[in-house]
């Protein structure tokens, strides 16, 4: 095991709601990470209707972040991004096992997403998870020369014997 996963184990690792005042951090994130980032109004908006919005924390540093829609007897995870220096930590596969416990917990069985084709490592994570492709959006990314189809995958999650309400 590396020095970086070892250190990691000792630090306080924390999923949380994500708030208003998050929204800075998050969009630096978010334009670090991206050539066409989200914009702040829209993690503000998810906030404002009520997705699924949480941050990762590391030792009180937010390190990443994921959102999830649920509605129609699915979930639709929008947005997962863990920062540059937080990387290949497992941060990522933390989050996203946490969102599908959200999801079960409200009695979803199904949990879709989009990725870029050109994002592997995103592609090799979700199919860790469980994802299969079932469907592509043609020209779903905007991309640097004119647009970048999306691959949909979908996952199912084995139901809860209880659906309670997200929170």
């Amino acid at each position: 095991m590396s020095s970086v996963k070892r250190e990691l184990e000792f630090v306080a690792v924390e999923i949380r709601p994500m708030h208003e005042l998050d929204i800075p951090s998050v969009g630096a994130t978010e334009r670090s990470a991206y050539q066409f980032p989200w914009s702040e109004g829209i993690f503000r908006d998810c906030l404002r209707v009520g997705y699924v919005c949480r941050v990762i924390d590391v030792g009180g540093a937010m390190a990443g972040y994921g959102i999830m829609s649920v509605g129609a007897g699915e979930a639709h995870v929008l947005n997962v991004c863990v920062r540059d220096e937080f990387r290949c930590r497992g941060l990522a596969r933390k989050l996203l096992l946490y969102l599908f416990e959200r999801a079960r917990a409200a009695g979803i069985c199904e949990v879709f997403l989009e990725v870029r084709p050109s994002n592997a490592a995103a592609a090799r994570l979700y199919q860790s998870l469980g994802f299969d492709q079932v469907g592509i959006r043609r020209g779903y990314y905007q991309a640097t020369v004119g647009r970048e189809d999306a691959a949909v995958l979908r996952r199912t999650l084995m139901p809860d014997a209880k659906p309670t309400a997200l929170k």
